[in-house]
């Protein structure tokens, strides 16, 4: 389908005589040039894109000849499934993530060849926000008590430490110290590839509770003398798909828990961070949030089935507590 969007397209004779090249002739460019301020992942990531979506449909086009309608018609087609027999469509998140590349590359061009950008007024779609679904600390004990002895250290710090996956499979001993009950977090591991935190803020020192002190005092006896703290026999750092795969699915399922995605355990340790009363600052820099806004758009909501807070509280604070007197104010 994606290919009749351009069929139409002919060049005008002004464009024939003009130095202004095709998407195809550009891109290669537009990467290269940009590849420095990218991740390895991210680099992957583009690589992919252009090739199976964007070259197919915009290679042989020249850049100022590419058109708004050209655009919104490519992003509606894209949504359908690529496959016969395939129901789901892509999900607007990926829908804009193919996008993005193409918006950058045909920005640039438009400044460097000196034409209108076609990007006109397209606005990314909207993305409903993820399902959060926490585990409860019932939850957490029973998975923790039952799985299997040689993945227990690994899952006791997921969940009570809010790692990201990246950052506990690219967790080196060199920046655990148990004299201080603290980790950093410097390096993350995506696909393979050691990389930095995805932001800023993720860079931080991450305070351990016991239950993760006593875990990796543990798994310093198994894997202490190896880089990465949670690895394989060979020393190699645990690969999350295999282990999510082999270990994490089949647990849920043998305990008759919901499945859910591992990324639930950062956000569990963020409920039961905030249902235990901690400051929620200390929250987000443990989490590598540069503010407490996520916690309250995201996590807050758990917070009160998970302590029961209805107001009492307060009403509790103000029992005994002698406000003045009762008679009805006749100013009103």
């Amino acid at each position: 389908m994606q290919q009749h969007l351009v069929e139409n397209v002919e060049p005008s004779t002004v464009n024939i005589m003009s130095n202004i090249p095709t998407f195809d002739a550009f891109v290669d460019e537009w990467v290269s040039e940009n590849r420095i301020q990218w991740k390895k992942s991210h680099y992957k990531n583009v690589l992919m894109i252009i090739e199976n979506y964007l070259v197919p449909v915009f290679g042989q086009i020249r850049l100022n000849d590419i058109t708004r309608p050209h655009l919104i018609k490519f992003r509606a087609s894209i949504s359908e499934p690529r496959r016969t027999g395939v129901k789901d469509k892509l999900s607007n998140d990926w829908i804009n993530h193919v996008m993005t590349p193409l918006r950058g590359i045909l920005n640039e061009a438009a400044l460097r060849f000196d034409f209108p950008t076609p990007f006109i007024n397209i606005k990314p779609l909207k993305i409903d926000k993820t399902a959060i679904e926490p585990f409860s600390l019932a939850e957490v004990q029973l998975f923790l008590s039952r799985i299997r002895d040689d993945f227990h250290n690994y899952y006791t710090v997921r969940f009570f430490t809010a790692m990201r996956t990246a950052e506990i499979d690219g967790l080196k001993w060199q920046f655990v110290n148990l004299d201080r009950n603290e980790i950093l977090i410097q390096e993350t591991l995506v696909d393979g590839n050691v990389e930095t935190p995805k932001t800023s803020a993720s860079y931080r020192s991450i305070q351990l509770s016991q239950p993760v002190v006593e875990a990796l005092k543990k798994q310093r006896k198994v894997t202490g003398n190896k880089t990465y703290v949670f690895c394989n026999a060979n020393g190699n750092p645990l690969e999350h798909r295999n282990v999510t795969k082999r270990i994490w699915y089949p647990a849920l399922d043998e305990m008759r828990l919901k499945r859910r995605r591992p990324y639930q355990t950062r956000h569990t340790c963020a409920t039961l961070w905030l249902a235990a009363g901690e400051n929620p600052e200390w929250i987000a820099k443990q989490m590598g949030h540069s503010t407490t806004k996520m916690l309250f758009e995201v996590y807050s909501r758990y917070v009160p089935n998970a302590t029961r807070q209805d107001g009492s509280a307060f009403d509790r604070l103000i029992e005994h507590v002698n406000f003045g007197s009762t008679q009805e104010n006749t100013d009103d």
